[in-house]
């Protein structure tokens, strides 16, 4: 495993959300001057949008083209939209980027014909008259190899967030056709919410091991599963914190709680997105964690519950780069560490020069932020 010196860096997720303008004269300022300055940044648009409108200068437009002869009213490297598979061809040979977008009603045929036709394009805009999601799932299936990237076409908040969810890896974006500031709004602040993070994990020289007595421990239920190389980020001051493994290993007596990460003591810090930190005994349901695998990759999860209980503590004290930093997790030997080889150890078993992985980062924070004062903590 290649360890690094510790930092929280955000990475793009791969989710495309589309603003479906054709509907929307360009006289109606009041939506698009929202969606301009929203985080929202493709938009399709008619080919007289195209040509009499001002767009910002980060924006990516989609122009519907009706006829192959409209092409050469096109510049620079937008994207051709279209239902006509022949223009499409025509679009592709002229070095354009290729949407296909089909109406479906109901006919397997159809779903066939979509599915064969958008591995030829850059990308696929689907729609269905019936408010289902098994024909979504079985063209994400038909088009998980491909290049091809597959939009769904919505108009509510809710809907979106089902797009993007089915299967699991959902569609690769969606179309939004709304006037309803409120659904831009939510679909741009989701957008937001989608980053993922990259945190470089330290070694953790493991220098005391201690038993505490009893103590107050939460248990931070989420509304999503973790795997068993996952877990949160918890530390007993701002300085950093030890991977504290999610319970998806081997439980005597009980069947396993992967939604679920034994944290430690109330009083502990559990990292956030945006390397925000928040005490345990104030995490809420619907409050945001992240979620940290034994590599650094780190996606949020929303807590569903807290579950606070009087148990013995273990207080393990340790070391990354010159740092003192501490933990204090249950004293049980179903509580799991992420060694520095990326397995889980039960907490009982570490002794003094074992190696953890560890998060170190830069002291001092009020509510959760951090902030450039003096601030003592030990």
């Amino acid at each position: 495993m290649h360890l690094m010196a510790s930092s929280l860096e955000q990475v793009e997720e791969n989710r495309e959300l589309w603003f479906d303008g054709r509907p929307v004269p360009l006289e109606n300022k009041d939506i698009w001057s929202f969606v301009f300055n929203s985080n929202i940044h493709t938009f399709v648009v008619t080919l007289e949008q195209r040509l009499n409108g001002q767009f910002p200068l980060k924006s990516l437009l989609v122009t519907e083209v009706q006829e192959s002869n409209d092409l050469a009213k096109l510049e620079g490297t937008e994207i051709v939209l279209s239902s006509n598979e022949q223009l499409l061809m025509d679009a592709k040979q002229k070095g354009f980027t290729t949407c296909f977008a089909l109406f479906i009603q109901g006919s397997q045929d159809d779903l066939e014909v979509f599915s064969a036709t958008a591995l030829n394009f850059d990308y696929a805009i689907v729609d269905f008259d019936l408010p289902t999601n098994i024909p979504l799932e079985l063209i994400i299936a038909r088009l998980q190899d491909s290049s091809t990237r597959l939009l769904k076409k919505e108009s509510t908040f809710d809907q979106l967030e089902v797009a993007f969810g089915v299967l699991e890896h959902g569609s690769d974006g969606v179309l939004l056709e709304t006037t309803d500031i409120q659904v831009l709004h939510q679909a741009s602040q989701y957008l937001d919410q989608q980053k993922k993070w990259q945190i470089q994990l330290q070694p953790f020289v493991v220098d005391e091991i201690r038993h505490i007595g009893m103590g107050m421990r939460v248990c931070v239920d989420t509304t999503g599963i973790m795997t068993a190389d996952e877990g949160m980020l918890v530390g007993s001051t701002s300085f950093g914190g030890i991977l504290v493994c999610s319970e998806t290993h081997y439980l005597p007596y009980m069947n396993l709680r992967p939604f679920r990460v034994n944290a430690g003591a109330l009083h502990s810090y559990v990292w956030m997105p945006g390397d925000k930190a928040e005490y345990l005994s104030d995490l809420t349901a619907g409050s945001k964690v992240l979620c940290v695998n034994k590599n650094g990759s780190a996606r949020e999860l929303t807590v569903g519950r807290i579950k606070m209980e009087m148990r013995p503590l273990l207080l393990i004290q340790g070391y990354i780069e010159g740092e003192k930093i501490n933990v204090i997790v249950q004293d049980d030997w179903h509580i799991r560490l992420m060694n520095i080889k990326g397995e889980a150890q039960n907490s009982i078993t570490i002794k003094r020069g074992d190696e953890l992985l560890g998060y170190r980062c830069e002291p001092g924070r009020h509510v959760g932020l951090k902030v450039n004062e003096q601030i003592l903590e030990k």
